[in-house]
């Protein structure tokens, strides 16, 4: 019993991070550096990102992002997301990992590989009205459309099933848009109000659109190629993700809320449960925020 504990241990953090075992040596390198980074122990984003609820809102961010047309484009066409996408995931989150709880040197070293890869990716995709439009990756305006879907996710995620947050949702946005000025992003919304605004404004302008793209995305997604041992986690996690959409992004998904089959428990309080069950696999504090810790203690920060 204790192998098979120790394997789904495994298991879960090679999806997660890419490294089954030891911690990931880019997280390691975290305990380096010569300066604080952008964010200290205390900070809103620390709050939000330190917790379980990350998981959801990684997922329901990745739902959002594909109702964006040139976003999907890119994602589509110059993406290996179906042969590799827990690598991609992993890369993911060791961007997100660098610029939470790195050096500032950290911070843009890893903004600079992902702006670098975003520079191929280019083509054409048709918007929410029908026009025929040219992208690249590195549009400000797609730029953009991650930032607020990524930034509205995780703070929608920790605010149903995550604790509290420092300086409260404003201070998340605000703290967060440092990663937007990092991407390119000029202006992002500062305030949970302007995120909510924005969004607002993308859908009434018509600039979102549901095809055949998002659909068989929406469904990978919903299937990804995991070890059978997560797909049951998975799937409530994925129904906690969908609870947490606004009903007119699961109208366009073509998702709906529903009971999760024989389980007694509603999607929410099946979701804090799952949640809990994979904080018990991964410990109270992952190996980035230990080295971040270390590099503040050497600095006489923390």
């Amino acid at each position: 019993m204790r192998n098979v504990l120790r394997e789904w241990q495994a298991e879960v953090r090679r999806t997660l991070t890419g490294s089954p075992s030891a911690p990931p040596e880019w997280a390691e390198k975290f305990a380096q550096g010569n300066d604080p980074g952008f964010y200290l122990p205390g900070s809103a984003v620390w709050a939000v990102h330190h917790g379980m609820p990350t998981i959801v809102a990684g997922i329901r961010s990745l739902l959002m992002q594909t109702l964006h047309p040139g976003v999907m484009a890119g994602v589509y066409e110059h993406s290996k997301f179906h042969e590799d996408s827990l690598g991609r995931l992993a890369r993911t989150t060791r961007w997100i990992h660098a610029v939470t709880y790195g050096s500032t040197a950290d911070a843009r070293t890893a903004t600079d590989s992902v702006l670098r890869i975003h520079d191929t990716v280019r083509g054409q995709y048709v918007d929410g009205t029908g026009a025929t439009r040219d992208y690249s990756a590195n549009d400000p305006d797609l730029l953009r459309w991650v930032h607020v879907t990524f930034t509205d996710s995780f703070l929608t995620a920790h605010k149903k099933w995550g604790g509290p947050i420092p300086g409260g949702p404003d201070a998340y946005v605000r703290e967060w848009a440092q990663a937007a000025r990092l991407m390119g992003v000029s202006s992002p919304p500062l305030r949970e109000v302007e995120l909510t605004r924005e969004l607002n404004d993308w859908f009434a302008a018509g600039a979102l659109r549901a095809d055949e793209r998002v659909a068989e995305t929406v469904a990978f997604i919903r299937n990804p190629p995991l070890h059978p041992w997560l797909l049951p986690g998975y799937r409530v996690l994925f129904a906690g993700a969908v609870l947490s959409l606004e009903p007119r992004y699961r109208e366009m998904l073509g998702l709906r809320t529903a009971r999760l089959g024989p389980l007694p428990l509603p999607v929410g309080l099946a979701t804090r449960v799952t949640l809990a069950v994979v904080r018990l696999a991964l410990g109270r504090m992952g190996p980035s925020e230990l080295a971040a810790r270390q590099r503040l203690r050497r600095l006489g920060v923390a």
